[in-house]
C-alpha cells in the first residue's frame, strides 16, 4: 500500500519561496508517475506538475517558470519548489501517485491517481 505524507506548507508573502515535500512509502520508485495537485477554496482540484520515474516533468501554465518538481529516489521523496509565489497560489497542495508500467506519466487526470496524501496548506498574502 502506497502511503504519501506532504509537509512544508506555510504562510508566505507574495514573491517569496516555499518548498513542499512528499514522503512516500510502500512503493517501488521506478514504477510511478508522481504529481502535485492543488485545490483552492470553492474551486476544483487542479493538476500543476508531474514527474515520471525517468525525470521527465511537465507543468500547468499557471505555474510554469515558477515551480519546479523534483524527486529524490534514494529518499523516496517528491518535492515542489515554489518561487515567486502569488496570492492565487493559495490552496491545499496534494501529492499523488499513479502506478505506470515503466514509470511514465500516461495521464494527468486526477481520477487515474489512486494514491493521495492528506495535503498541506499554502497561504500567500499580498
Amino acid at each position: 500500500q502506497v502511503h504519501l505524507v506532504e509537509s512544508g506548507g506555510a504562510s508566505v508573502q507574495a514573491g517569496g519561496s516555499l518548498r513542499l515535500s512528499c514522503a512516500a512509502s510502500g512503493y517501488t520508485s521506478g514504477s510511478y508517475c508522481m504529481g502535485w495537485f492543488r485545490q483552492a477554496p470553492g474551486k476544483e482540484r487542479e493538476a500543476i506538475a508531474f514527474i515520471d520515474s525517468h525525470g521527465v516533468n511537465s507543468y500547468a501554465d499557471s505555474v510554469k517558470g515558477r515551480f519546479t518538481i523534483s524527486q529524490d529516489n534514494a529518499k523516496n521523496t517528491l518535492y515542489l519548489q515554489m518561487n515567486s509565489v502569488k496570492p492565487e497560489d493559495t490552496a491545499m497542495y496534494y501529492c499523488a501517485a499513479l502506478w505506470s508500467d515503466g514509470g511514465y506519466c500516461l495521464s494527468n487526470d486526477m481520477e487515474d491517481f489512486k494514491y493521495w496524501g492528506q495535503g498541506t496548506q499554502v497561504t500567500v498574502s499580498s
